[in-house]
């Protein structure tokens, strides 16, 4: 999806939605565009066009553009203006020691009997799309329900706040694959790795689940820092 086509899309969500003119719904907005892919590391982000796409002010904007800097998803260049990031070697570390302390837990300390089939449900139905996008070649497709799961686990724990922890790494994380372009070897061995998970919380082995996938972001974390192929500092 390109920069004008995001803005229309934006002009029309925001045509179809009522909300307050706030910096913090303006940010949802942009984070959950970038999380879908549709606005690449490197992409100036127009003051003036995102305005009129959303319908709010300059200082609107600014305010959503100064959290998605402190969020290292969008940064500021003095004279050029504020463009989606490019995030490096470091900030992979920063996300996945995030996500090391964040996903497991949600899967070791959601209480058992709150997993539930119908809970589960959004799981299986992120690795089912990951499978058919991996039958189908599309590298996008496996990194976007894969985003999907991941999104679901930490779900699970039931929490507004980790909710929003999450959203805010995901947008990083697309982020990072588009550095990797279509590296299908990156996305495709996880998706089994994701529907051992769900088997293993189905059957009340929530603990196993979560010595999973801590061992699964170790290994993507070593894959992703191999890739940028950036000195370790």
């Amino acid at each position: 999806m390109t920069l004008a086509e995001t803005l229309a899309d934006l002009r029309h969500r925001t045509a179809s939605a009522r909300h307050a003119e706030t910096g913090q719904w303006v940010s949802g907005m942009l984070r959950e565009r970038i999380a879908a892919g549709h606005l690449p590391p490197g992409t100036k982000l127009p003051e003036e066009s995102l305005c009129d796409a959303l319908g709010v002010s300059r200082n609107t904007l600014r305010e959503a553009f100064a959290t998605l800097s402190a969020e290292r998803v969008v940064t500021r260049i003095p004279n050029r203006g504020v463009f989606v990031a490019r995030p490096t070697a470091d900030d992979i570390r920063e996300i996945y020691r995030v996500r090391r302390f964040l996903e497991p837990g949600a899967l070791a300390f959601t209480p058992a009997e709150e997993l539930t089939p119908a809970r589960l449900d959004g799981l299986r139905q992120a690795v089912a799309s990951a499978r058919k996008a991996r039958e189908a070649g599309s590298v996008p497709g496996m990194a976007g329900a894969n985003q999907e799961f991941h999104a679901g686990v930490v779900a699970l724990a039931g929490s507004d706040r980790l909710d929003l922890l999450m959203a805010q790494v995901l947008a990083e994380m697309r982020l990072v694959f588009h550095s990797m372009g279509e590296e299908a070897t990156f996305h495709a061995p996880y998706v089994d790795d994701n529907a051992r998970i769900v088997e293993l919380l189905a059957a009340g082995r929530s603990t196993d689940a979560a010595a999973l996938l801590t061992g699964y972001l170790q290994r993507a974390e070593a894959q992703l820092l191999s890739i940028v192929a950036e000195p370790v500092r």
